[in-house]
């Protein structure tokens, strides 16, 4: 048993849905972001593949929205530590 009371089995068991649950966000945020970037960079349905004015707006699409994740992940933290900081 761990610190928490959890057998190995349920460790294991509580890992892997941690795991599932990771994935199924990291898929949500990655659909979210193809779902955005696609509304508003791609217009053109004429060619097959992208445009060079296509190809420019979904890396600056994708840029923006990961500098973005960045900067609120970041911020979360910094609230987390003054949070932990902050006198009982």
């Amino acid at each position: 048993m761990d610190g928490l009371g959890l057998t190995a089995a349920e460790q294991r068991e509580f890992q892997s849905r941690m795991e599932r649950k990771q994935m199924k966000e990291f898929m949500g945020m990655f659909s979210g972001l193809v779902d955005r970037c696609f509304d508003h960079c791609i217009d053109d349905f004429t060619t097959k593949s992208l445009i060079s004015r296509e190809q420019g707006c979904i890396s600056r699409c994708v840029q923006k929205f990961m500098a973005g994740s960045e900067r609120i992940g970041q911020r979360f933290q910094e609230q987390q530590a003054q949070m932990m900081a902050a006198p009982k």
